[in-house]
């Protein structure tokens, strides 16, 4: 489990076809602190290094997370939000984050709000039950508030921390993003019998 607080950014340094799999080499300063077998978040993404060494650390992506996320569009020197699994004393800073993309939304628009930044997103309006009007959302592995929710589209607002920090500052109209959505309302829905 994540929080959506991103504690790194990482490079792709080497990406290998493996059959159907891609295994992603990443330069990070928190490589050398991770262990195999451990769960990180890659742009929103849980999964589990295979191989660590020095500043670097390895990890594989399967087709199925391939297909569903943004991981496949990553090429050597792109950019990487990083966060490890909360320990179970940690603080929940942002919120129940679980590291499983729900949808891949694309960047609309990002506006210069002085003093901070305006990013709106569309994506596919199949899964737009569980989006609440100031309610939490994931983008890329970042905990963030939504806002100006529609059926396909929803505002953020990026503070400059944030935009220093993460991968904010290297997103454009057009690019592809990693969302999930809060758990809470996924369960809700399903209780109410709307999968």
């Amino acid at each position: 489990m994540f929080t959506g607080i991103v504690e790194a950014v990482g490079k792709i340094v080497e990406i290998r076809q493996e059959k159907s799999n891609l295994d992603l080499v990443v330069e990070s300063n928190i490589s050398s602190q991770l262990h195999i077998d451990q769960s990180v978040s890659h742009n929103g993404v849980c999964l589990t290094v295979t191989r660590q060494s020095g500043s670097t650390h390895e990890v594989t992506a399967v087709l199925e997370t391939i297909n569903k996320t943004n991981l496949g569009q990553l090429q050597p020197g792109s950019l990487v939000n990083l966060e490890r699994c909360m320990p179970a004393n940690g603080r929940f800073d942002g919120h129940i984050v679980q590291g499983h993309v729900d949808a891949v939304g694309k960047v609309v628009s990002v506006k210069d709000m002085n003093g901070s930044w305006q990013f709106d997103f569309e994506f596919d309006p199949s899964v737009s039950e569980v989006l609440v009007e100031k309610g939490s959302i994931c983008v890329n592995g970042v905990s963030l508030t939504c806002f100006n929710c529609t059926d396909n589209y929803f505002s953020v607002a990026i503070i400059p921390y944030t935009y220093a920090h993460t991968c904010f500052n290297g997103l454009t109209a057009g690019d592809s993003v990693n969302l999930e959505f809060d758990i809470i309302g996924k369960y809700v829905k399903r209780l109410l019998g709307k999968n």
